[in-house]
């Protein structure tokens, strides 16, 4: 069975991902479980740095405004750490990789979308971050760079609001 794909539709434009939820089954299910239940729809992303990354999934950043915005969690629970010895999937540009808080088994609903090679970030590399790769971009590419070069206020937020109309899961 091959692996779904997720259409973001966001207020910039679409894009489209491969989930690797045959590879990465804790990491990609769980960002299945919560597309499916409209967790995501009506969120802002809440963190871009270009030549870095955007981040998405924060239950707080239904309000983009929110102080809380980051510190969000997820309704099922965090998951654990993925690390598949046959899978060395790299923190590539397009790539989605689970956010965490930085201990073991802290993901949960947060995720980035690389946009650039960001090699520290893998989990079988040397050093503190750890953060699985459990898809990747497809098309629309264009849109996530949109993204990314958006202006943005302090802690890394969007001055302008970049919201997630709705994610749908294509399996």
């Amino acid at each position: 069975m091959p692996n779904p794909t997720a259409t973001f539709e966001t207020s910039l434009g679409n894009f489209t991902a491969e989930i690797y939820v045959q590879q990465m089954p804790i990491s990609g299910g769980n960002f299945v479980k919560l597309a499916k239940s409209g967790f995501y729809d009506g969120l802002h992303f809440h963190r871009v740095i270009k030549d870095f990354m955007i981040q998405f999934g924060c239950e707080h950043s239904k309000d983009p405004n929110s102080p809380r915005c980051g510190t969000g969690d997820s309704p099922f629970g965090r998951v654990a750490d993925e690390a598949p010895a046959d899978q060395k999937l790299s923190n590539e540009p397009g790539t989605l990789s689970m956010a965490n808080t930085g201990r073991p088994n802290s993901g949960g609903a947060q995720f980035f979308i690389n946009t650039v090679h960001n090699a520290y970030l893998d989990w079988f590399t040397p050093g503190p971050s750890k953060h699985p790769v459990f898809g990747k971009i497809t098309s629309g590419m264009d849109v996530v760079k949109k993204i990314e070069t958006a202006p943005t206020a302090s802690g890394d937020r969007p001055k302008t609001p970049i919201k997630m109309i709705k994610v749908t899961v294509n399996e």
